[in-house]
């Protein structure tokens, strides 16, 4: 199942790629998410209750950076298991843009196998996209507040 769409974020590249480079954030972004550790700087781990139906189902998401330029482009692979479904998404995206404006570019390739990715891409398609839904516009807050508190000092 593929999703893709285009985003446009009211703040600079530098500032989005800070936001969608930051695990901890990420992880602020996603619907969900139960806890969070971080293994190092290209590899994280977060548990989840993905809603799906009635109450909803749990799973471990094991994240890798695949490839980063900044502040344009990075993939990400995510690989998640619970009881009922394995789940493996490859996404990316490309940031374009000048001044506070950013243009983010994104697309994902989500596979979802085992008994809950046998309802099939009829069932699973709007629940996807509700999701991903949630991220952008989370993904809309985080930067807007993080542009707002930019003084240009770079954090830490």
């Amino acid at each position: 199942m593929r999703v893709e769409g285009t985003k446009e974020l009211p703040a600079s590249r530098e500032v989005v790629w800070n936001v969608i480079n930051d695990p901890a954030q990420m992880a602020g972004l996603m619907p969900g998410v139960e806890s969070f550790e971080i293994t190092d700087d290209r590899h994280w781990t977060a548990k989840v209750k993905v809603p799906l139906g009635l109450g909803g189902l749990k799973m471990t998401m094991k994240f890798e950076k695949l490839e980063e330029r900044p502040p344009e482009f990075a993939s990400l692979n995510a690989k998640g298991t619970g009881v009922g479904a394995m789940m493996n998404m490859t996404t990316q995206f490309t940031l374009t843009g000048e001044g506070d404006h950013t243009s983010m570019a994104w697309e994902a390739d989500v596979k979802i196998a085992g008994p809950v990715g046998a309802m099939g891409q009829r069932v699973l398609q709007p629940i996807v996209n509700q999701q991903v839904g949630n991220v952008l516009a989370a993904l809309e807050q985080q930067v807007t507040a993080a542009a707002a508190g930019d003084s240009g000092a770079p954090d830490g």
